[in-house]
């Protein structure tokens, strides 16, 4: 925001993300993103403390692909969510609750034989020494996911394919579906691949690292944490991060509280992110994702992309579960508009992305 309160001028836009092939002329509408991987029914305790000793918890919903894909249907895209679910109770749930987001489910199947995911955590940082989770996903619905289970005509005719590193991790026949998608073909619509490393999953295989690797650089944009790169490659720096992936146009490379780079092509942009009040450090990253790739469907420069990235960061953080609204489009376009001073002054604690909400903008 410049002395007199108005926006900066904004950098020049860059051209927005191409239309995919296929239009709704019997093919269906045309999807904005389309997000493929599981969701699961998530418990979240009642208090913090190990696991062992939580006596209750509260039902929501978790999936890295579903909460990009309800947060950018929330924010005012077409998107879908293309999974499989069990014929259980569970599965309905999850069903209703990602669709009351404004994501189309009509690409989810239901699997007779195989449940719905589910998992346990406690209420600290993933990253804290005490943090424990319990998957209960081994044999799911989504583990059955394959190029013959999954309808690719529910895939293909979409802006952007968002998919993430969890997918490959869930079973070979998985894995297999996510190398056919990443695959060069004619009229592949734009690849988004988010690392998402738990090692958890991983856990009894070597192989981790190299299909990650291999995976990113076959998408055409990458999301992956500085601290992530460095657990699963060695790599310490975007500089190496980037030499180690050459493939993908954009690389995005997140620095927790210290903002996040990004790579298009050659060009290189560096954005700080805002001071956040942090009531959960959970949803950070999908959120993120979802912010980053909604600017670049609007078509706006990097530095917007990554404060829209923050900005949609900064609502999951300052909500308890993983899963909120983002902030309004026009809240968001005129935070992203400051200029940088006003911007580094920029302090988010819980309520802001609420219309009418304080100014954001505090000077210490």
């Amino acid at each position: 925001m410049t002395a007199a309160g108005h926006p900066a001028p904004r950098p020049a836009a860059t051209a927005p993300v191409p239309a995919a092939p296929g239009t709704d002329a019997g093919q269906g509408p045309r999807w904005e993103a389309v997000c493929l991987g599981e969701s699961m029914i998530t418990f979240l305790p009642d208090r913090p403390g190990p696991l062992a000793a939580v006596p209750s918890f509260a039902r929501t919903i978790g999936g890295a692909e579903s909460n990009v894909a309800c947060a950018l249907a929330a924010a005012g895209h077409r998107t879908r969510w293309v999974s499989r679910v069990g014929t259980d109770g569970f599965g309905d749930h999850l069903l209703a609750a990602v669709a009351a987001y404004g994501t189309d489910t009509t690409a989810v199947t239901r699997d007779p034989d195989r449940p719905t995911g589910l998992y346990f955590r406690t209420a600290d940082d993933r990253g804290a020494a005490g943090h424990e989770v319990a998957y209960y996903r081994h044999g799911s619905a989504a583990s059955a996911m394959s190029p013959d289970t999954v309808p690719y005509a529910s895939l293909l005719a979409t802006r952007v394919l968002h998919l993430t590193g969890i997918t490959a991790a869930l079973s070979a026949d998985c894995l297999a579906l996510l190398r056919d998608l990443t695959a060069p073909r004619p009229g592949r619509p734009l690849v988004s691949f988010d690392v998402n490393h738990r090692p958890r999953l991983w856990q009894g295989r070597t192989d981790g690292p190299a299909v990650l690797a291999e995976l990113a650089d076959r998408a055409d944009l990458v999301l992956v944490g500085e601290d992530e790169a460095a657990e699963v490659w060695g790599l310490h720096t975007p500089e190496a991060i980037r030499a180690a992936l050459p493939g993908p146009r954009h690389l995005v490379v997140k620095r927790g509280s210290e903002g996040a780079l990004a790579y298009d092509g050659d060009a290189v942009t560096e954005e700080p992110a805002p001071t956040v009040e942090v009531v959960a450090p959970v949803g950070a990253g999908d959120a993120f994702a979802a912010g980053f790739l909604s600017a670049l469907l609007r078509g706006l420069p990097a530095r917007d992309r990554l404060r829209h990235g923050h900005l949609v960061a900064a609502a999951a953080l300052t909500v308890p579960g993983d899963l909120t609204a983002p902030p309004a489009r026009a809240h968001a376009d005129r935070l992203a508009g400051l200029d940088d001073a006003a911007w580094g002054r920029l302090r988010l604690g819980p309520g802001w992305t609420r219309a009418g909400a304080a100014e954001e903008v505090r000077v210490p």
